[in-house]
């Protein structure tokens, strides 16, 4: 079962704005990437199992993101030094960003953050090329979302947007 979220923006609701540093301390924002869609992963920890296990599917669908045109941003509340090593360690070449401080205020702003467990649930926007939320993945934190599901989400966003490749 899915959780529930507390706010967050909604299926065509502008997408929240934000600017964290990528696992290498480099800024990514909503803003620099206008015009281009982008798929924003949220998940509860770096080095975790089912974390690892779904993050390693994601990095096994990059070329389907590269040929929708979206960009691959996956954030968690860790540290940005643990999350360079863990990328480092599996091999990722995505960005992972990190919403350490102020403690989870994108997640907050996307309504996934878990208050109580201090983390992000495992939530997923994809935002279309005009900053507008398309699609939403949820599941509960112990379930790994299906990578079939993202597959058809970037066929909807790339339908959505139009060919990214002209």
């Amino acid at each position: 079962m899915a959780p529930e979220t507390v706010g967050g923006p909604g299926i065509g609701d502008p997408a929240p704005g934000f600017d964290l540093p990528n696992q290498y301390g480099e800024q990514i924002s909503l803003d620099g990437l206008a015009g281009r869609s982008v798929v924003l992963v949220f998940y509860p920890f770096a080095f975790s199992r089912v974390c690892s296990g779904e993050l390693s599917s994601l990095a096994k669908l990059q070329p389907a993101f590269a040929d929708a045109g979206a960009a691959l941003l996956a954030v968690s509340c860790d540290a940005k030094y643990s999350l360079r090593a863990w990328a480092m360690g599996q091999g990722w070449s995505f960005d992972l960003l990190s919403d350490f401080w102020p403690h989870g205020a994108v997640a907050r702003r996307y309504g996934v953050f878990d208050e109580r467990r201090g983390l992000a649930t495992r939530s997923s926007f994809f935002i279309g090329p005009e900053g507008t939320v398309q699609h939403i993945l949820r599941s509960s934190i112990n379930t790994p979302r299906d990578p079939d599901d993202y597959l058809l989400a970037l066929e909807g966003i790339s339908v959505a947007g139009g060919s990214r490749n002209d």
